[in-house]
């Protein structure tokens, strides 16, 4: 009984609010991680890292062999020694290849279909208005009129403003 009443103690001590603001605090932590964004920037960080592995074994076991058919058979073991420094420059232009691979296929398979559909479904900027209503009539005139067409009542012109570049 006594170490119920301890824990009673211990949730008043957490704060004003006790027990009841940690647990509230993790249901706003499950909500976050439940939200479609975070589960989505998951899947697509472990779909990426297989997809790059993917693209590594690629680019080492069909891009760097063909390669190896125009006189350089180990090519990701080129490599420089100045001063006792190895610079591995083959490696390094496999692993650029595989870079480059994977930019292409990112842009071409989900940058470019995203913009389309993004440009197809998002609402268009509405073009600057070319008339306004005559204060008198209240019909649509041009915006250089200086007399309304409808009511003949003479108006001042509004002066268009170009959109800012």
């Amino acid at each position: 009984m006594a170490n119920l009443q301890e824990m009673g103690n211990v949730g008043k001590n957490l704060g004003q609010r006790g027990w009841r603001s940690a647990i509230g605090t993790l249901g706003d932590f499950q909500k976050f991680i439940l939200r479609g964004n975070v589960v989505d920037l998951a899947v697509g960080i472990v779909i990426g890292a297989a997809f790059t592995g993917l693209v590594n074994g690629f680019v080492t076991d069909f891009i760097t062999p063909l390669i190896g058919l125009f006189g350089i058979h180990n090519f990701p073991a080129l490599a420089a020694t100045v001063n006792g420094n190895k610079f591995q420059f083959g490696a390094f232009i496999n692993t650029l290849i595989s870079f480059l691979i994977t930019a292409a296929v990112v842009y071409f398979f989900v940058v470019k279909p995203v913009n389309t559909l993004t440009a197809r479904f998002m609402p268009h900027k509405a073009a600057p208005p070319t008339t306004h209503p005559c204060p008198y009539c209240l019909n649509e005139i041009p915006l250089a009129a200086t007399r309304c067409g409808f009511c003949t009542s003479p108006v001042q012109p509004v002066e268009q403003q170009t959109p800012a570049q």
